[in-house]
């Protein structure tokens, strides 16, 4: 009784107010997610209007003149193609992405786990297409490549060994996506809810994996190309180094932001929540810096035509030839059309 006696106004007063409290606080937190939804719809329709076109049409103009049968596909050609492939993937399913403002298909296991799955592989053979890349690249420029495949290897050999690259980037994308997959199934089970994306350990490798590692292997690559451009006395070095640091820091700037928000997630600890996205993720606690972070990833696809093909020569001079041969296939098959219809007017009169 004199615990009761002690205790009942202060029970009672907290109560009384707290409840005021928590409606201006609901108040506060819708208003607040009101406006996170309208800024998160305005930098949804920017990117639809402005990066979505450059990447949907920039990756299929690439495919277009790589897959062009007048002219020839070198190995980095192949690369190109690899890597625009990749990216056009990513740029098409963004749309879901980045409209997907209330994040409810997280909360659908089946539905989130085929998309994770169809995301990570794509990203996985963007992010290795693009270090397999500067790698080959780096090789090529130093002569490492020159002892292991010697210059006066065929053509076809040349093509091949590309081909067994571009099909092992695949590969090993395949294989860090299905794997963690199974995994987190097997420790955590098929629970409602449960996506195999929120799990701790697949968000370590998704940032060590494919971020960290492909950035230092990147950085260490153009450091070295740039050193020997640097040496070089060819005119066309500049050119060179400016492709280099635009393609370092695209790739730094669109990638940066989600793999910070991801790291500062798992660096708290909170393993209830890193178990799935659904109420308690860091997606749906921070809806308008998750959102961010998601149009910045998804910009890098939309970039890369732009500083891998339209900013090198080779690419204009084949863009050039692929429009030529356009145009004069047109004008011949305008030419055809024209005399067919002439010649059946003819035999009409007659």
């Amino acid at each position: 009784p004199e615990t009761y006696i002690t205790y009942y106004p202060l029970t009672f007063r907290p109560n009384s107010s707290s409840l005021h409290w928590s409606v201006n606080n609901a108040n506060e937190t819708n208003s607040t997610s009101s406006d996170a939804y309208v800024i998160s719809l305005l930098l949804s329709c920017i990117y639809t209007i402005l990066l979505f076109p450059l990447g949907l049409m920039g990756n299929i103009l690439i495919l277009l003149v790589n897959f062009d049968p007048w002219q020839r596909m070198s190995t980095l050609d192949l690369y190109f193609t690899n890597l625009a492939l990749a990216d056009l993937v990513l740029v098409l399913d963004s749309l879901i992405e980045v409209f997907n403002l209330s994040t409810h298909y997280y909360d659908d296991a089946v539905l989130c786990s085929c998309m994770a799955i169809f995301l990570q592989i794509n990203m996985y053979s963007s992010v290795f297409s693009l270090t397999w890349m500067s790698l080959d690249r780096c090789l090529a420029l130093t002569g490492l490549r020159t002892r292991a495949l010697p210059e006066n290897a065929s053509i076809s050999h040349r093509s091949c060994v590309a081909r067994r690259a571009c099909a092992t980037i695949w590969a090993a994308a395949t294989l860090c996506t299905l794997i963690p997959f199974a995994t987190a199934h097997v420790h955590h089970g098929w629970g409602r809810g449960f996506c195999f994306a929120g799990v701790a350990e697949v968000q370590w490798l998704e940032v060590t994996l494919g971020f960290a590692l492909p950035f230092c292997v990147m950085g260490v690559c153009y450091t070295l190309i740039a050193r020997l451009l640097l040496r070089s006395e060819r005119p066309q070095r500049t050119k060179a180094l400016h492709m280099i640091i635009a393609a370092v820091s695209v790739f730094f700037v669109c990638w940066l932001p989600e793999n910070i928000f991801i790291s500062v997630h798992l660096l708290n600890g909170d393993t209830d929540a890193s178990r799935r996205r659904g109420n308690h993720t860091l997606w749906q606690r921070y809806p308008l810096t998750g959102h961010v972070v998601t149009l910045a990833a998804c910009a890098n696809s939309c970039l890369n035509p732009l500083v891998y093909s339209l900013l090198g020569n080779t690419f204009r001079r084949k863009l050039q030839v692929f429009v030529a041969n356009d145009a004069e296939n047109s004008a011949l098959h305008h030419r055809n059309k024209l005399h067919f219809n002439i010649y059946s007017n003819r035999n009409q009169l007659f």
